[in-house]
């Protein structure tokens, strides 16, 4: 009798189980889209899109980005670029930014994007989405960093840049 009073009180409701393994893939979620595959994968989708040939994952370019989103956490409030040698997209969310998520972004600039005037539309922002799909930029390094003041910052680093102004990015 000790023995099942013992057990029963030591057994999980489901419900709470449910909450845990929940939380446990959302953890898991979050992380997986933080791995230099998934920055890949995520530009590589937008690249192919346009026929732009793949870009890689530099581990030179990711330790830049790295170093870079470290220092700049201390206030994401203000996304103020390296000036480094690289071309670059930063975004900022909060509570949290995903990798993945933060490439989707740039590339939902992508309908702002007039390619026959290589020209973003009035009032809009599409240079994020230019640079993911620049043809020439084959490297790519990224790192996040969770802000002092609050949210996440995701930046990528891209080589050789892109963006010149005059040039079609594919």
């Amino acid at each position: 009798m000790v023995s099942r009073n013992m057990s029963s009180r030591m057994s999980v409701p489901l419900h709470i189980m449910f909450l845990v393994a929940l939380i446990l893939a959302l953890i898991s979620l979050s992380v997986a889209q933080d791995l230099p595959r998934d920055y890949v994968a995520a530009h590589n989708a937008a690249r192919s899109q346009v026929s732009v040939g793949p870009i890689t994952w530099d581990e030179r370019v990711a330790s830049y980005a790295r170093d870079y989103a470290q220092k700049h956490a201390r206030d994401c409030t203000r996304l103020v670029h390296s000036g480094g040698p690289y071309g670059e997209n930063l975004a900022w969310a909060s509570p949290d930014l995903t990798g993945t998520r933060a490439v989707n972004m740039w590339v939902g600039e992508k309908p702002y994007y007039n390619y026959n005037s290589n020209s973003c539309a009035p009032g809009k922002v599409c240079g994020h989405y230019t640079q993911v799909v620049w043809r020439n930029s084959v490297r790519v390094g990224c790192a996040k960093a969770k802000c002092a003041t609050g949210g996440t910052l995701v930046t990528c680093n891209y080589d050789p840049p892109g963006n010149y102004v005059g040039q079609k990015p594919y």
